[in-house]
């Protein structure tokens, strides 16, 4: 699929892994619907990419843990689209949350099921129902002319290596990842008959706010269990990959890690 001429709609998009996102798909031609909850950082972007590219990028404000705000959301990128006659072309929900929590401390408590919540209803949730909202509109999309295959467009999701290797503390995070990681191959299996692809990304450790806030003796053992490069991945690198995935139509129904062969120890 070619990114130019098609709407991409990235919820996290006004920062870390999804802001790179949207930067890479308008400044290949395509057009960017910045979902966040943030609305300074979003309208900072959105109006930073029209000043290059007039009309390219679209914020609005969206809490993803909520149906309602969804709606919203996906109202007014359908109006978007219609106005400016560029369809849409695939959907990124970035948005996450960490939260840590051992299941049952040392002082025999065990995690709160609000905290459980908070990242399930984000992570996992919220990624099913902006995709679930978004794809009746994606699948009423025709086809390029010149697309043999048919294709409608792209659905990519964002995991995390704790879906296969969580460290202590995780529980809630790595189920809301690894159940990311589950639902890639049916629901591309689901979307097949649409022309629509599924592929899901499984970073390790980037640069992002999540990872902002970890101490510095958390970021050296990390850096200990990484392989090549030993450092942290950088959100265009991120980008380049799901720009890859857009464009690459034999990629589907896949979770690719994207980790420099990093494999995370139990605990640091």
């Amino acid at each position: 699929m070619k990114i130019s001429g098609r709407t991409f709609v990235v919820s996290g998009g006004a920062s870390g892994l999804g802001r790179a996102c949207v930067q890479t798909i308008c400044a290949s031609g395509g057009h960017a619907a910045i979902l966040d909850m943030n609305e300074d950082q979003g309208q900072a972007l959105a109006s930073e990419l029209n000043n290059t590219s007039p009309n390219s990028a679209k914020f609005l404000p969206c809490d993803v843990s909520s149906t309602s705000s969804i709606a919203d959301a996906v109202a007014a990128i359908v109006s978007w689209t219609q106005e400016t006659g560029k369809p849409l072309g695939g959907i990124i929900p970035a948005a996450g949350v960490g939260n840590p929590g051992l299941i049952l401390d040392k002082n025999l408590r065990a995690v709160d099921m609000e905290s459980v919540d908070f990242v399930l209803g984000i992570n996992l949730r919220g990624t099913l129902d902006l995709v679930r909202q978004v794809l009746p509109h994606l699948a009423a999309v025709s086809p390029a002319a010149s697309d043999e295959d048919g294709e409608r467009g792209v659905v990519i999701m964002v995991a995390s290596a704790a879906a296969f290797e969580g460290q202590m503390g995780q529980v809630a995070y790595a189920a809301s990842k690894g159940a990311v990681a589950s639902m890639t191959l049916p629901m591309a299996r689901d979307l097949s008959r649409f022309g629509i692809r599924v592929v899901t990304v499984a970073p390790s450790m980037f640069e992002s706010n999540m990872t902002a806030h970890l101490s510095d003796k958390v970021r050296t053992g990390l850096k200990k269990a990484m392989e090549f490069p030993a450092r942290p991945g950088r959100p265009e690198e991120f980008a380049s990959l799901v720009k890859q995935a857009i464009e690459n139509v034999m990629l589907n129904g896949v979770v690719i890690r994207l980790d420099g062969a990093t494999r995370m120890p139990s605990k640091l």
